[in-house]
């Protein structure tokens, strides 16, 4: 939980796909961005749901400046091969990023609520440090999304049969998917306008993490043999 900004991205995957994307994930897509400036960590997470293949990623940034900034748009306009092939292939694909506007608890939890919203969530500070005090709750984010830098052209969002886009962003991390109920009722207490059309929220489990800090020094390199070539 560093930086003042954020990107988050929802994405679907056919059966099909499922190995070439996780490889593609693992083996080049989160060193990419990581080592973009700006970049400070990555993480991964898997839908709960047994019926479907749903990925939700979250990154750190050093601020939501870098959404548009020099270094993010060059990967961006520049896919590599592998990408070229991953993009066309998602489906209900959501995208966007700003600013962190409130967090409260520690560390990371092995389970996390992933909500965007379409409209901004008010009184965020009071919000998060009432979910965060919840039984089972490790921490809680809460970001508001610059639609202008998220909205930006570029050739990598060109080959995406459609994205959507949202507002707001709440992330609950708890211990155990037990412990979701309870975090889940106090924001339907704080926040009806937000929590009272969605019923029972979507839960995801922690799947691949990338730090920026280890990044360069620990991974293969981009572009390398260990998947590209084999098609995986």
């Amino acid at each position: 939980m560093r930086g003042a900004g954020f990107l988050a991205v929802w994405s679907d995957v056919e059966p099909a796909d499922l190995v070439d994307y996780r490889h593609w994930l693992a083996r080049e897509h989160t060193t990419e961005r990581v080592t973009t400036d700006g970049f400070l960590a990555c993480r991964v997470f898997r839908a709960a749901r047994a019926d479907i293949n749903r990925f939700f990623i979250l990154y750190e940034l050093e601020a939501p400046e870098v959404l548009d900034g020099q270094a993010y748009l060059s990967r961006l306009n520049s896919p590599t091969p592998w990408t070229q092939r991953i993009m066309p292939r998602l489906g209900n694909f959501v995208r966007g990023g700003g600013t962190m506007i409130a967090r409260a608890g520690r560390g990371e939890g092995a389970i996390i609520v992933a909500l965007r919203t379409e409209q901004p969530l008010n009184d965020a500070e009071r919000l998060a440090n009432a979910v965060a005090a919840c039984d089972g709750v490790a921490a809680v984010q809460i970001g508001a999304t610059d639609r202008t830098r998220t909205l930006v052209p570029t050739v990598e969002k060109g080959m995406r049969r459609s994205e959507g886009f949202f507002v707001g962003l709440l992330v609950i991390e708890v211990l155990d998917a037990s412990s979701v109920r309870g975090a889940w009722s106090k924001v339907t207490e704080m926040a009806p306008d937000i929590a009272g059309g969605v019923g029972d929220p979507e839960v995801y489990q922690g799947m691949f993490a990338l730090d920026a800090r280890i990044a360069v020094s620990d991974a293969v390199p981009v572009g390398s043999k260990l998947g590209a070539d084999r098609g995986v």
